[in-house]
């Protein structure tokens, strides 16, 4: 330290030069920790996103099966009622034939 200059001056410039130092510090810190954040959200945010096309695919998937399955009982249903019908007809032509 200088005789030179007041002990109060002497003390004001190391106190500066120890916050510049802590703030340049504390700046570094930041930049890595930022860094490091980016780092690991570029591994994370894939899986994420895996996950969410899985649940988006998984509720497309059950809705297409529904969608099937509905047509496929309407199709059937339709098919039976047909079915039944031809077979009432069938019964009522024989049941006219048998009156006469």
């Amino acid at each position: 330290m200088d005789d030179d200059k007041p002990i109060t001056e002497q003390a004001m410039e190391t106190i500066t030069t120890a916050v510049e130092a802590t703030k340049d510090a504390a700046v570094t810190a930041v930049k890595k920790v930022k860094k490091a954040a980016r780092k690991v959200a570029k591994k994370v945010a894939p899986k994420k996103a895996a996950k969410k096309k899985a649940k988006k695919a998984t509720k497309k998937a059950s809705k297409k099966t529904a969608k099937k399955a509905a047509k496929k009982s309407a199709k059937k249903a339709t098919k039976k009622s047909a079915k039944k019908a031809a077979k009432k007809a069938a019964k009522s032509k024989k049941a006219r034939k048998a009156k006469r």
